[in-house]
């Protein structure tokens, strides 16, 4: 497995601006000029997380280019971070902070759902877009409010149970272990789960076993409880540290002990193949990714892909941990970039329109035409979700879909 990079030593980079990039004139001009500000708000001090890493670079990278073509309205865009520390309550406080600056046209979260959520409740009376480039939650984005401020460029719980329990079914499954945190995210997984089984009779989803995030010693119980009543693959919805733990705990049962897993993709959100250790293929573990993962598939996307490694300090760019969050950030600020310039100003209600009428845009992960409407804040779509698995190099791979 390729040597991954450590987390004090990416705290410690200090990624220039694209504006060293642009002609001289131009550059002379931008500097004169008071900057557009992005914010972002994420899980910073969390030790095991490489997605809000992913994200700031793909945010990072996306200002980078588009200041060395000259900005937006004439002026460099300049991206302010804060951290969250995952809490909710802390991220609505810096959504308020970043809000009040001058020239602010929209904020970027990271992973967590409850998060985004609670700043999407605050964004409209702030008159603030707010960005969801991983964070899946159902509850993330609100059709019933009109208009909404809270706009995503990310998977979202319904394609990714749908797909996971798709996959259960392909396989031939016909009684299906769940686990889930309680949580708000664990409860919009549940709720998907509970629609999905009442339309798909052939595939009975067992009673789902519940675990507290971040309290939790041992999981492994909840996986043989669910063996006993009958289970043939356990559906989890985790973030790494669970995932991490049940992981370990799995291999430490005798092969056929162990069962399928098809995971929701929280446990991306952290360098999870260097976490397990090489034991994790021996496990039979698929997760659910997005077009993203697959951006090297165009030039563009391989130059992008090329550019984070080196940044990250890591040899092989289908190694960047994370890398969809990647994707889905520098798409998202190429959105918005190309909303303040259609609204031709830094007002953010014009903005916020703007970002519903947009004409196509041509990103790393798709080409979005157009990214929203009115009545859609998802950018992806359904068709863009597939399953993926770790190669014996650590490197995520999009899965056959009807394994041998």
């Amino acid at each position: 497995m390729a040597a991954s990079f450590d987390r004090p030593r990416r705290r410690a980079l200090r990624w220039l601006g694209g504006a060293l990039a642009a002609p001289a004139c131009l550059q002379a001009a931008m500097a004169a000029a008071s900057p557009v500000r992005v914010g972002m708000t994420a899980e910073l001090r969390m030790t095991s997380s490489t997605s809000d890493d992913a994200v700031r670079l793909g945010l990072e990278l996306a200002i980078e280019d588009l200041n060395a073509a000259g900005g937006v309205l004439g002026r460099p865009l300049l991206l302010e971070v804060r951290d969250d520390r995952s809490v909710p309550s802390r991220g609505v406080e810096n959504l308020r902070e970043l809000a009040a600056l001058p020239d602010l046209v929209g904020v970027f979260g990271s992973r967590f759902s409850p998060v985004l959520t609670e700043m999407g409740q605050v964004a409209p009376a702030l008159q603030c877009p707010v960005f969801s480039p991983w964070a899946a939650g159902n509850t993330v984005l609100d059709p019933t409010r009109q208009p909404d401020w809270s706009f995503r460029v990310s998977l979202n719980d319904t394609w990714a149970m749908e797909t996971l329990l798709d996959a259960a079914a392909a396989d031939g499954c016909q009684r299906v272990g769940l686990m889930l945190p309680n949580s708000g995210w664990g409860r919009s997984c549940h709720k998907v789960v509970e629609e999905y089984t009442a339309r798909h009779r052939a595939i009975r989803v067992l009673p789902a076993r519940w675990y507290n995030w971040g309290g939790e010693t041992s999981l492994i119980d909840h996986v043989l409880n669910l063996r006993q009543a009958g289970a043939q693959a356990l559906v989890l919805v985790a973030n790494e540290p669970e995932g991490v733990l049940l992981m370990r705990e799995m291999l430490s049962l005798p092969p056929p002990s162990r069962l399928p897993i098809l995971s929701h993709w929280g446990i991306a959100g952290g360098d999870f193949p260097r976490l397990v250790g090489p034991a994790l293929g021996e496990l039979d573990l698929r997760v659910v990714q997005t077009a993203a993962l697959q951006m090297a598939r165009t030039p563009r996307g391989r130059r992008l892909q090329q550019r984070a490694a080196e940044r990250m300090g890591v040899a092989d760019p289908q190694r960047v941990p994370s890398l969809v969050g990647l994707g889905h950030a520098y798409d998202a600020m190429l959105i918005l970039h190309r909303a303040v310039a259609r609204a031709g100003t830094t007002r953010r209600e014009a903005v916020r329109d703007a970002l519903e009428h947009l004409d196509p845009v041509e990103g790393v992960v798709r080409r979005y035409a157009p990214a929203f409407t009115r009545e859609r804040h998802e950018a992806l779509h359904a068709s863009d979700v597939f399953l993926a698995r770790w190669d014996a190099e650590g490197r995520l791979q999009r899965a056959p879909r009807h394994p041998t």
